[in-house]
């Protein structure tokens, strides 16, 4: 799939540029719409959401940002939101973030579809996959593998997954692993759509918590996480965060303006 491949599936859905990234500036139910024609069509795409973390990374690894080139990008978080209000003058029309979007998609979805799980601890996507099975009884789901399986074993798991061919793969081995995976093997022989889903299988899993309701609504989550795992997370918050929002900056000041981008 190439760039013109990915405008082609994202039709004439307006996108905006954060850091070079175009992300598709859609509502929810039109996301939902637009994931389904794609399963419906059978069209091969590789989905993943952007936010200032990501955008941070792919500022920094010229092979992370070549391959997002090739994927369709869904906005998450207020970062990539407080981005879009600086370029455009306007956020972006909903958050769909993987955590919340990709399991009320799987629950929109009427028709049975097949999606496999690959990656976290084999103990949080066996879990994420009841959990997922319980939320979703219209769909088949099937756990490929944990993400920390060898070179060796790659081939094997690349074999499983075309042998079954899901309509959805789940990658979750975080960023830029899973995009630059998917990037690397994975193509329409093999499923068709590929989300790469970061921690998603475990919030599932139970495994780690979400935020509470009301910090999710007063988009905080950000801060939730970073209160339960700092060790982990400080870098990527305390310093992440300013640091994304002065490059954001310094392409308002290059561009002179954030003129919104056609997908074609």
């Amino acid at each position: 799939m190439n760039m013109h491949a990915v405008h082609a599936a994202a039709g004439e859905r307006p996108a905006k540029s954060i850091l070079g990234i175009p992300v598709l500036s859609i509502g929810w139910d039109e996301a939902i719409s637009l994931l389904t024609g794609l399963l419906r069509e059978r069209r091969f795409t590789k989905i993943t959401f952007l936010n200032a973390h990501n955008a941070n990374i792919a500022c920094a690894d010229p092979a992370f940002a070549g391959a997002l080139e090739d994927f369709l990008v869904l906005p998450d978080g207020i970062g990539v939101d407080m981005a879009a209000k600086l370029l455009y003058g306007a956020p972006f029309p909903a958050n769909l973030n993987g955590t919340d979007f990709v399991p009320a998609f799987l629950q929109a979805s009427t028709k049975p579809l097949t999606v496999a799980l690959l990656g976290a601890s084999r103990a949080n996507a066996e879990a994420a996959s009841e959990r997922l099975a319980a939320m979703t009884p219209q769909h088949k789901l099937e756990v490929i593998h944990d993400g920390f399986f060898t070179p060796t074993q790659e081939p094997q798991i690349i074999q499983r997954i075309a042998d079954l061919r899901p309509d959805i793969l789940l990658v979750a081995m975080g960023v830029p692993r899973q995009e630059l995976w998917i990037a690397n093997h994975i193509d329409a022989r093999h499923c068709t759509l590929p989300i790469a889903v970061g921690a998603l299988l475990d919030f599932l899993s139970g495994t780690v918590p979400r935020a509470p309701l009301w910090m999710r609504r007063l988009r905080l989550e950000w801060v939730f996480r970073l209160l339960v795992e700092p060790g982990r997370l400080w870098r990527r918050y305390v310093v992440g965060n300013p640091l994304f929002l002065w490059r954001v900056l310094k392409q308002k000041l290059s561009s002179g303006s954030g003129a919104v981008r056609k997908e074609s």
